[in-house]
This record gives C-alpha cells, sequence and structure tokens, in this order.
C-alpha cells in the first residue's frame, strides 16, 4: 500500500494500517505514511491483531495467520499448493479470503488484475536478467572486427509477463521466438515481432487462462520443445496454470544439451519452476548452461510493482466493502472469481483440494418471491 493510495482509502472511510518499514524497500518512509494520515504498527503481530481486512502481496505464513482474528477478510496472492498450511489455519477462523491470482480475465476486472500488473514488472524484469547473464550482446553489431550475430531468445508462456519479456528482448535487439499452449497467443506474440512457435498442442482455458496439460499432453510438449529450446542462446519461461504448480517445461537432459554459455530465465520459480533443475532465487550452472530462479521478481523493482499493486487492491476493495465497511457482493462475477474461502469454507476446487476438504462452490442468493398469484399490483 503506497501513501496515495492509502490517503485516497482513508478518504472513502476504510481505517489503514501499515507495518512499520513496509515500504523502505520501495522507497516509500514510515513518515510518508504518516503524512498521508496513515497509522504506523511497529511489528507484524500489532498490525495484525484486531484487523478486519488484512492486505499483503505473498500469503501470509502460518505464524501470520495464527495472529489473525476470526471472520478476517484477507486479499493476496494465494497460490493454494503452497499456502495450504495457512489456508488450513484461516479456514478454521472463519476466515474469507481473495486470491489476486484468480481475478477474472475480463475488461471490467483489469482494473484488479494484479497478477497482469505484476507480471508487467516480471517480464521487464527478466528481459534485463537475461541480457545481465549471458555473455554476448543481445543487438547484432557490425564491426570492424567482422560482424556479431543478435542472440536467439526464446520466450515460454505468452501471458503478461511473456509479452513483456518478449517486448523487453526485442528491444535490446534480440530475435525472439515464443510458445504458448494457448493458440490466442500466436498473434499476440507476432505483433510485438516474435516468431510464434506451433507444437500442434493446444489448452485453452477459461476465463483468459492455461488449463493444465494431461502427463500425454505434457510429454509431447517437452520432447517437442527440446530441439527449439537447445537451438537457443537465452529461455526465459513465464508459464503457470493459477491454483496448480507450475508446469515442468525444460528438463534436465534438456539444460544438459543447451549450448555452454546458454542462460534460462525462469520466472515460475517460486511457484515449483518451469525448468526442473531450477532452485528459488539461486542461480546453477549445469553442463554451462546458467538457470535463474527468479525469486518474487517484481521486488526488484518494488517502486513500480507497489505503486500497480496499490492501485489494483484498491479496486477490488471496492467491490468487497465500501464506505469502510467488509460486505462483499457476492451475484459479482470478480468477487466470486477469485474467492478462495468464504466464512472458512473452500469455496475454489483447487483450494478445497489442497486442504482436502469437501468444495462449497458460492452459488447465487436465490431472488425474493414474487408476490402470490392475485396479490399486489393493477387489477
Amino acid at each position: 500500500m503506497v501513501p496515495d493510495i492509502g490517503q485516497r482509502l482513508i478518504g472513502v472511510g476504510w481505517g489503514i494500517t501499515v507495518q512499520s518499514g513496509a515500504g523502505d524497500g520501495a522507497s516509500f518512509s514510515d513518515d510518508a505514511y504518516i503524512g498521508a494520515g496513515v497509522s504506523i504498527a511497529p511489528d507484524a503481530v500489532a498490525l495484525l491483531t484486531g484487523a478486519e481486512v488484512v492486505l499483503s502481496v505473498n500469503p501470509p505464513d502460518p505464524a501470520q495467520a495464527g495472529h489473525m482474528p476470526s471472520g478476517v477478510t484477507v486479499l493476496s496472492f494465494l497460490q493454494p499448493a503452497q499456502s495450504a498450511e495457512a489456508l488450513a489455519i484461516l479456514a478454521s477462523k472463519g476466515a474469507t479470503v481473495f486470491s489476486f491470482d484468480l481475478v477474472p480475465r475480463i475488461s471490467r476486472a483489469q482494473s484488479m488484475d494484479a497478477l497482469s500488473s505484476q507480471a508487467t514488472v516480471s517480464g521487464y524484469r527478466a528481459g534485463l536478467l537475461a541480457a545481465e547473464h549471458l555473455a554476448k550482446f543481445f543487438p547484432m553489431f557490425m564491426t570492424a572486427a567482422g560482424t556479431v550475430p543478435p542472440a536467439k531468445v526464446l520466450v515460454m508462456g505468452v501471458g503478461v509477463a511473456g509479452l513483456q519479456a518478449i517486448a523487453t528482448a526485442r528491444r535490446l535487439g534480440a530475435v525472439v521466438r515464443a510458445y504458448d499452449v494457448r493458440a490466442a497467443a500466436k498473434e499476440e506474440a507476432e505483433s510485438l515481432g516474435a516468431t510464434f512457435v506451433d507444437l500442434g498442442i493446444s489448452a485453452e482455458g477459461t476465463g483468459g487462462y492455461a488449463r493444465e496439460l494431461s502427463p500425454d499432453e505434457l510429454a509431447r510438449q517437452q520432447e517437442a520443445l527440446a530441439a527449439v529450446v537447445t537451438a537457443s542462446d537465452v529461455v526465459i519461461t513465464t508459464a503457470s496454470v493459477p491454483g496448480r504448480q507450475a508446469p515442468v517445461l525444460v528438463k534436465e537432459e534438456v539444460v544438459r544439451a543447451m549450448a555452454p554459455g546458454s542462460v534460462v530465465i525462469d520466472l515460475a520459480a517460486d511457484n515449483g519452476g518451469n525448468c526442473e533443475v531450477t532452485k528459488v532465487g539461486e542461480e546453477v550452472v549445469v553442463d554451462g548452461t546458467t538457470v535463474v530462479g527468479v525469486e518474487n521478481p517484481p521486488s526488484a523493482m518494488a517502486t513500480h510493482a507497489s505503486l500497480l499493486y496499490s492501485r489494483n487492491a484498491s479496486n477490488l476493495l471496492a467491490l468487497i466493502g465500501r464506505d469502510g465497511a467488509v460486505a462483499p457482493d457476492w451475484d459479482d462475477e470478480i468477487v466470486v472469481g477469485c474467492c478462495v474461502l468464504k466464512e472458512g469454507k473452500a469455496v475454489h476446487g483447487p483450494t478445497a483440494e489442497a486442504l482436502g476438504v469437501p468444495h462449497t462452490p458460492i452459488r447465487p442468493e436465490p431472488a425474493p418471491p414474487g408476490p402470490a398469484q392475485g396479490e399486489g399490483g393493477d387489477a
């Protein structure tokens, strides 16, 4: 929460408290928050005690969830497979939990789509990291000493992060190819100057997301991609499926077959990784190929990432409550679409699966019965 957005929310009835030092990494001081009317809590326990709504970037850990009061409303990025223990605690407290990972990809939800805004930051950062780690120029250079060919970059996953990675690599002068299981991604990739790799495997999902591939589809995909990967100087992977582990697209044997000096930038590291040898937050060198497991990539550009996230959060908060009171509109497809727990019940399938509890999807409230025949109205 940046100071300006905090001040705006206070103006419409919310009371905003931020943990001391939370904004330091994004260049927002405690004094800046105080100047905007935001209260400062000395630590996480003081912040969470008595909170009606908790907004965070990363999902709460079990200890933090334990400090939250019963009936709390939580807004965060909550991959169920990675947050099962904390979600179980929140379920026991009757919490209502919304995940930005699941905001529907519809026009009306664009201003709340934190996944897309943070993916924009991540994709840009991935292009810069690739150029930094590759011991070659990205653009073609014609010099007196001879011509240097451009770097060959493959972007896997043409969502928002992938598109920004394509655009960044192209700006830097690389020759870019792109791959995605969604056929609709072809036109988007080509509009940015990338050559689309078509393997004949489609996995169009709902809400603008990709679905999870079957084991047979995944095996065929990995086999067909191997030749494309090994012919690349840089591979940037961005593929993810909401609520699931990231699919493994690049096997260890494929990494070993890449030319020495090649680079893999794995933006899905936080969710398991698209590369089999990825380690979160580490650089792993396998037979001369460097695999970078990017941890929390937006944090490297924290000022703009925070500004965008704050705007997304305040826009979603407007659907979950108004005038400083929590009152979700359960007839709104955005509210329903990104809810994983409602008053402690698992209303999201993968969350129910991760917790081992029944799935109780949200049903629209029935309309009140009309007047009985012969009652009310005109004769």
